[in-house]
Formats: C-alpha cells, structure tokens, sequence
C-alpha cells in the first residue's frame, strides 16, 4: 500500500489555514538560517514557502513588498510561458506584443503610486 502526499498548498488572496497533513509534510522538522536562506539542508522548500504564503495571504505579502517586485515577477513568469506557447508565429507575436503593452500601463502606475 502506497502512503499519499498531501497536495501542496494553494496561496489565495486572502490568509487561509493549511492542514496538519500538509503541516507535517511541508514544515521542516528544525528550522536552520544557511547562507542567508531558511530551511533545513538540502529539503525541497516548495511545499513550506507556500504553506506560509498560503498563511499570510497574497495581499499581505503584496502589501509588504515593492509593487515593482511583484511587476518584475510578474514579467518574467508571463514571458517564460509566452516562450513555451503552441501557436502560429504570428499569433504568438500578437501576444507577446498585447503583454508588452499591458506591462508598460501597469508600471507606469505602479511608477505613479510609488512616488
């Protein structure tokens, strides 16, 4: 008999609790500071970094960092799955091209409110 994982941790908007499954799977057992980095050697961190995002909330987080950073991050995700599309060259293009022009709105607002 195969033991199940607990699924991952879903971060919503708003703090949400996890469970104690996922509490037992994904919180490291001792939490150790290496090299400016918290977690406990060598364990996949994925599961505990969106356990605590899952905690405090999307907008919490958003709320305590640059609005910039989040445009950066943003950015890069967006394009590296534009880089992966399975579309026509042109369609493509097309989308690369609308993005370029929504990420130039949102930082120049994001430009304005961090003034």
């Amino acid at each position: 008999m195969t033991q199940s994982h607990p699924s991952l941790p879903q971060p919503q908007l708003e703090k949400a609790g996890i469970t104690f499954e996922q509490y037992l799977e994904f919180t490291p057992e001792k939490l150790e500071l290496s090299n400016g980095y918290l977690g406990y050697g060598g364990q996949d961190q994925l599961g505990f970094h969106l356990a605590v995002l899952t905690n405090i909330g999307l907008l919490s987080a958003i709320r305590h960092t640059g609005l910039s950073l989040w445009l950066e991050a943003l950015d890069r995700r967006v394009r590296e799955k534009l880089a992966t599309v399975n579309a026509d060259p042109e369609v493509a293009q097309a989308l690369l091209n609308r993005f370029d022009r929504a990420m130039a709105d949102l930082t120049a607002v994001v430009e304005y409110l961090e003034e």
